[in-house]
């Protein structure tokens, strides 16, 4: 969006972890405030409209009607800890930062580690969703016992990945929106 630039680009101005989502990963989307990948975000829009500001959460309206529903479904990135992550980043900016930096190494570790390559959203959702806790463990065992066939690693890390999150009551899929009906 012409005029809109944000230093932050691990978390966005609505609280989603730009990250930790496979659209960036693979190059799709700068990250709001990045450049031509924001071009259609009412978020972004509104913050240039409101001086700037750099999360929602410094907005005297925030959380307005944009947010109605917003995390009701996920998009590519699921919107399941949005809330808790800007609120985490309203109480201290840089330890937020922190795990998302630690959460994004072993993202990558499980990338180039782990992926048969049909695992990518399944891992940005698995170490979004999950908390440090739970994936410094599954990181310590995939490193010592990985297997050398990618499809036997893959296997090994969503097995343990889904465990963590069963423990958890944590599901991990995204929330799609239904289709309309009539639309094929």
């Amino acid at each position: 969006m012409k005029g809109f630039s944000r230093e932050d680009q691990r978390v966005a101005l609505c609280g989603l972890s730009c990250g930790l989502c496979p659209m960036r990963l693979g190059g799709h989307c700068p990250g709001c405030g990045g450049g031509a990948g924001n071009q259609s975000c009412k978020l972004a829009r509104c913050a240039l409209e409101r001086g700037g500001v750099e999360y929602c959460f410094q907005c005297a309206d925030y959380p307005c009607q944009r947010y109605q529903d917003f995390d009701r479904y996920d998009s590519f990135l699921t919107h399941q800890r949005r809330a808790a992550d800007l609120e985490a980043a309203r109480e201290d900016l840089e330890a937020c930062h922190s795990r998302l930096r630690e959460k994004e190494a072993i993202l990558a570790f499980l990338l180039e580690r782990c992926n048969d390559g049909r695992r990518k959203s399944f891992y940005c959702l698995a170490v979004n969703r999950l908390e440090l806790e739970d994936l410094r463990p599954i990181l310590a065992q995939l490193s010592q016992d990985a297997p050398t066939d990618p499809k036997t690693r893959a296997g090994t890390a969503v097995q343990a990945l889904q465990e963590a999150a069963e423990r958890r009551g944590i599901e991990l899929k995204l929330r799609k929106k239904p289709a309309k009906k009539g639309k094929a």
